[in-house]
């Protein structure tokens, strides 16, 4: 009989909008998002997949986002935040994830008509149900930048059943 332990991390991003773009979006957990302002960063920007990357660095130990990230988005162009998702998977070996809860701070955009398809796009990504993927939102009354409108937060929680 095998025994496990569950172990939890946290990681968290934050990005600021850019100027205004007009027509435009953004990728939040992997889902493209109409919205008038680009996140400002070298890659797509997707603050909720950095912030579950970088979840899977605090139990790897493998940095990916500021090393192997770099890499891949300013010497080979690619962009695309899941590929860094991807990078930081391969290091579990035969860990597997089994939750992930996400919580976003931010006034704008609106993410409610969002979510469902977020939380399956990070089910897919992680290889776990969508039912075991959990996002909450809030704009945290103002207090912060996020809070108004300046940009996007996130903190990301995942759980891991590792055999032992």
């Amino acid at each position: 009989m095998s025994e496990y332990a569950y172990i939890s991390t946290i990681g968290q991003d934050s990005h600021r909008f850019g100027e205004p773009c007009g027509d435009c979006t953004i990728m939040l957990g992997g889902v493209a998002i109409p919205f008038d302002r680009p996140l400002s960063a070298n890659s797509d920007g997707d603050v909720i997949l950095h912030a579950i990357t970088n979840a899977v660095s605090g139990f790897t130990g493998k940095i990916i986002l500021g090393g192997i990230a770099d890499k891949l988005c300013l010497e080979d162009g690619i962009k695309d935040s899941s590929v860094y998702l991807k990078k930081a998977l391969e290091y579990l070996g035969s860990t597997e994830i089994v939750h992930c809860s996400v919580t976003v701070e931010c006034l704008v955009p609106k993410l409610k008509p969002h979510l469902e398809d977020m939380r399956a796009k990070i089910g897919e990504l992680l290889n776990i149900p969508k039912n075991s993927v959990g996002i909450t939102a809030t704009t945290g009354e103002g207090l912060t930048a996020f809070g108004r409108g300046e940009g996007i937060q996130v903190f990301a929680i995942l759980s891991f059943k590792k055999a032992i």
